[in-house]
């Protein structure tokens, strides 16, 4: 289970899971933020 965190700081997030064997590093997709009414990156937090 990891914790995606919107990058224009309105503290929006998701939960998602993902494979750690499969993706290392930290992800980053581009989601759609109800507070900004915009898509932006999500960032996955530690």
């Amino acid at each position: 289970m990891i914790r995606l965190k919107s990058s224009t700081g309105s503290g929006f997030t998701y939960v998602t899971t993902k494979s750690r064997r499969n993706d290392p590093d930290r992800l980053a997709l581009r989601k759609y933020d109800p507070i900004a009414r915009q898509h932006v990156l999500f960032r996955e937090e530690r």
